[in-house]
This record gives C-alpha cells, structure tokens and sequence, in this order.
C-alpha cells in the first residue's frame, strides 16, 4: 500500500472541523465523537486511492463516518440508558464558555436527541453541512425520497418541539457501558 500524496491529506485536514461536527451529531459525546473522527480519517488514509477526485471529498468522507458509525452500533449490543440529570452533569464537568445562547442550544439538543436517529442524521446533513439532498442519499445509503421525507418529518417535529407543542416526556439518551 502506498502513502496517500500530499495534496490528499491537506484536503483531508480541511474536512476535519466538517466531520467533527457531524460525528458529534452522531455519537452525542465529545470522546465517542472525536473517535469516530479518527476512525473515519483512518479509513480514508487507508483507502485513499479508492476516492474518485470527481466526488466531493466532503461527501466521500461523510459517507465513512456514517458507515463507521453504523458499524460501531452494530458493535455495541449492551446499551443502557442514561438519566439526564447524569448527562447535565457529565457537560458541566466539561466546563468551556457556555455562550450566550446557552438555552436555546439545551432547547435545540434537547429536541434533536427526541428525534429518530435517521431523522435527525438527515435534517443535520441538509441544513448544517448543507448538503444537497442527493448527496445525503449517497452518504446514508438510502433512496432520495426517503431523504427529503426524514427531512421533512424532523423539520416539522422540531418546529412542535421547539414550540412547546411535543411529548412532555423526554426518552432518555443510550449510551454504552
């Protein structure tokens, strides 16, 4: 196997901020989310000569960290749950600026944590990396019908969850042991 050239890995090292901000989307804690980069960006070091330079390298790597995503879900049967009052509390110790929009950030993970997986993987991919429908298609695998139908379910959810018109009742967060 030969080394991925130069001007690859400098392509590669600008897509990290993009892949970190979706594997947090993904894996909901900074540890599991910061692996899932690493094991995304070894993946594409490793199968580097499989990118075809006509793909956007952003959708080629996106592509990964959903399939490495999904593979380490596969991985971990043993899930449990988590109290959120656990969670609240494992983000305090984490300390940093909170911002000064620190309640609309809670109001906005509390409602995306309440939708489905493939939801809110699709409504994250369209409007934070904005990427066209047909690209979410391609990196989830999936037809783009289903995409623009996920879109639109988690965009009409989150507008009655940030609304105050959803379930009262928040599912409580998995995470492995």
């Amino acid at each position: 196997m030969t080394t991925a050239p130069p001007a690859f890995r400098q392509q590669l090292i600008g897509q990290i901020p993009r892949l970190r901000r979706y594997a947090r989307t993904l894996a909901f804690e900074p540890e599991r989310a910061d692996d899932l980069v690493q094991a995304t960006l070894e993946r594409g070091l490793m199968h580097w000569h499989q990118y075809d330079q006509r793909r956007d390298i952003g959708v080629w790597l996106l592509s990964i960290a959903h399939n490495a995503h999904m593979d380490q879900l596969r991985r971990d049967r043993r899930l449990s749950t988590v109290d959120p009052a656990d969670l609240q509390a494992l983000q305090d110790r984490g300390g940093g600026d909170a911002g000064t929009d620190v309640g609309l950030r809670m109001d906005l993970l509390a409602a995306l944590a309440q939708l489905s997986a493939e939801q809110r993987e699709s409504l994250l991919l369209v409007c934070v990396e904005q990427l066209s429908y047909a690209e979410v298609a391609e990196v989830m695998q999936v037809p783009l019908g289903t995409v623009m139908s996920r879109v639109c379910r988690a965009r009409a959810a989150m507008r009655q969850l940030l609304e105050g018109r959803g379930p009262a009742v928040q599912p409580a967060l998995r995470r492995v042991k």
